[in-house]
């Protein structure tokens, strides 16, 4: 059986870091001076230093951006301006990863494109303006994973290899392009402000085909935690996407979790695998898998890296974590993926390093 392995990633953000700015300026959103307290204790132990938009941060205290206003108390942006701003700067932070990826010196073995997102779309969409940019053949397959949320980047190493297994001649893109910061919503919840919290923009670019070279993809699992379907939702408002992030989002994972533990491993202890790099959803998620699992501090340490430097970039996270692995000298050994989103699903990844 031919196997498919994940050969190189590279990865891009924005050049605004806004983390300090929301800090700072998210508690006027709320009324109730104990919620502002609760917002700032919060903050301090988010275990966040940098996140990474587009918008370019107020040096006004009272301010969020200086991109033409885009967020404006008591005007904050419909939908449509959302999405116009999304179809402006989206293709941009594509083109970036891609050329990280050196991705024009590919573009001639290119058979399959893969894009994921869940802020935003438009058609003709960044697959068609990656094949026109680039020069890949107009037969490129090209398939659009939207909306399944924080673990879409798993999903879409699964569909890769698939392809391959299927069709070994296969090469393989994928883009993983999310640009979440554009949708803050106005609001005195606490909670939907506290997620807002994690937020960044960012974008991976990822290789697969059958060349045994970086991180052989070997299985893959789907599992939905029972009665959690309300604690992570994602829908389409008229003043742009409403995300929940419901704050028992770490029980249930810490709860529910370690019932699927042995068919996620294949069998495996947990002790088996040497390397985890779960999606940083936040960091009570990944206290909650630490503790559910029974990981050492030093086994996350890539997944707490990449939340301190780039926050939650939603399907492009867990591609930054694999990318810290696959530095030389980094990596060997068995790994295992996990991502948390909508359902509350969790979607999971067992992989080794090419040639072991």
């Amino acid at each position: 059986m031919v196997e498919a392995y994940l050969n190189e990633i590279a990865t891009a953000v924005p050049d605004y870091d806004v983390h300090s700015k929301f800090v700072d300026t998210a508690p006027s959103l709320l009324s109730e001076e104990r919620h502002r307290a609760l917002f700032k204790r919060m903050a301090l132990k988010a275990q966040i230093d940098h996140r990474y938009s587009f918008l370019n941060p107020h040096p006004d205290a009272t301010g969020f951006d200086t991109t033409a206003g885009f967020y404006r108390s008591g005007a904050f942006p419909d939908t449509e301006t959302r999405m116009r701003f999304y179809k402006r700067y989206a293709f941009t932070l594509a083109k970036r990863a891609l050329d990280h990826l050196n991705f024009a010196e590919h573009k001639d073995s290119i058979t399959h494109l893969i894009l994921t997102t869940c802020t935003g779309f438009y058609a003709p969409g960044i697959d068609l303006q990656v094949v026109e940019h680039y020069g890949l053949s107009p037969s490129v397959e090209r398939t659009v994973v939207g909306f399944m949320g924080c673990y879409a980047g798993i999903n879409a190493l699964k569909l890769a290899r698939h392809i391959v297994r299927s069709e070994p001649s296969s090469k393989v893109a994928i883009l993983n392009l999310e640009l979440c910061t554009i949708h803050l919503q106005e609001t005195d919840d606490l909670e939907q402000v506290l997620s807002f919290l994690i937020f960044a923009d960012g974008c991976s670019a990822s290789l697969v085909s059958r060349e045994p070279v970086g991180i052989e993809l070997q299985s893959f699992t789907s599992t939905i935690l029972p009665n959690s379907s309300d604690q992570i939702t994602w829908h389409i408002g008229g003043r742009g996407f409403d995300m929940v992030l419901a704050g028992r989002v770490p029980s249930t994972i810490c709860q529910g979790l370690p019932s699927f533990l042995g068919r996620i491993l294949g069998g495996q202890r947990p002790e088996d695998i040497a390397h985890w790099a779960i999606h940083p959803g936040g960091r009570t998620i990944l206290d909650a898998v630490q503790k559910s699992v029974g990981l050492s501090e030093d086994t996350l340490r890539h997944s707490r890296d990449v939340l301190r430097r780039f926050g939650n970039m939603s399907s492009a996270t867990v591609m930054f974590v694999l990318r810290e692995m696959l530095q030389p000298g980094t990596f060997a050994g068995r790994g295992c993926a996990m991502a948390f989103g909508p359902g509350l699903t969790t979607e999971s990844m067992l992989f080794q390093t090419a040639g072991n």
